[in-house]
């Protein structure tokens, strides 16, 4: 969850942007063969060309759902995409797009500009080329590596791709104009001269997401208070809650106390010398959180 200059990746999806089912597609061919992405028969068994089979696996890794190493399933990628006792194996619910993209954008190893996107740049209004060139300078500060201006250029690609929902043309192939996932959480979205990622409210961001993200970032803090200040933006090399979730301040502080109710005696808010501070009281994974999410929809949906 913390930037390291000497490890970061740039340019591994073969500059093709997340696509709907890849996740699910991918995990699942993973299952019943375990060497699927190390297959002469991966285009065959996963239906795409030889580039996408090499994307599928980087998006499965980038959103650490498989291990970087071996491959094989992380814990969590088990408890959410298992195609038996997994809590939404086929990305039924929207709250697993937010679980992704916090996945995804608190892991600068493996995906380094979206990292630095959602965490370090915070202009609001923006050209590509503003994109570019800003990741460009803090590429060129904090990242140990010489990374070609090409390789950031189709990173900032399919970054936009990821986020926005897709214009009409007709010149691109249909599954080129598919949206991703991604696109549905409104974090980027197109404007007439370039695009837009301001702070907002996220009612449709569930308590118990935000709730798993926090948990993360106090798991690698290893403190049991955090002001309001270091959830809401990012110091240093560290990821932010907040930042990558879009929230301006306010919903911050609302999510927090939702987050507080849904296990009591695990965490409190405090003002400590005129400062919000946060403050672990009990004891929860962070997986907890999303056992009792899906669940709970189960449940509503069953009754």
């Amino acid at each position: 969850m913390q930037l390291t200059p000497e490890t970061t990746a740039f340019g591994r999806h073969e500059t093709f942007a997340l696509r709907y089912g890849w996740l699910t597609k991918g995990f699942l061919a993973l299952k019943a063969d375990c060497s699927v992405f190390e297959s002469d028969e991966a285009t065959v068994q996963l239906g795409v060309g030889k580039n996408m089979v090499s994307s599928i696996r980087y998006w499965l890794r980038a959103c650490q759902l498989i291990e970087v190493s071996s491959n094989q399933p992380t814990d969590l990628g088990e408890l959410i995409f298992d195609p038996g006792t997994g809590l939404d194996p086929y990305l039924e619910d929207e709250a697993t797009i937010w679980l992704l993209h916090w996945l995804l954008a608190s892991n600068p190893k493996q995906a380094t500009t979206w990292f630095w996107f959602f965490n370090k740049f915070h202009k609001s209004h923006f050209e590509t080329t503003e994109l570019i060139d800003a990741l460009k300078e803090y590429v060129s500060e904090n990242v140990k590596s010489k990374v070609s201006p090409s390789t950031l250029k189709n990173d900032i690609s399919a970054l936009t791709r990821m986020y926005t929902k897709s214009k009409v043309n007709g010149k691109l192939p249909a599954e080129e104009s598919l949206d991703s996932p991604f696109s549905v959480m409104g974090l980027i979205t197109n404007t007439h001269s370039g695009y837009d990622s301001t702070p907002n409210y996220r009612d449709q961001l569930p308590a118990a997401i935000f709730a798993f993200a926090v948990t993360q970032f106090f798991e690698t803090q290893n403190t049991t208070s955090i002001p309001l200040e270091q959830i809401m933006y990012s110091r240093t090399h560290q990821v932010a809650p907040g930042a990558i979730f879009r929230l301006v301040e306010t919903d911050v502080v609302n999510k927090l106390e939702d987050m507080i109710s849904l296990i009591p005696n695990t965490y409190e808010i405090r003002d400590v010398a005129g400062q919000l501070q946060i403050f672990k009281t009990g004891n929860v994974e962070a997986a907890e959180y999303l056992r009792r999410y899906y669940t709970g929809i189960n449940q509503e949906v069953t009754s």
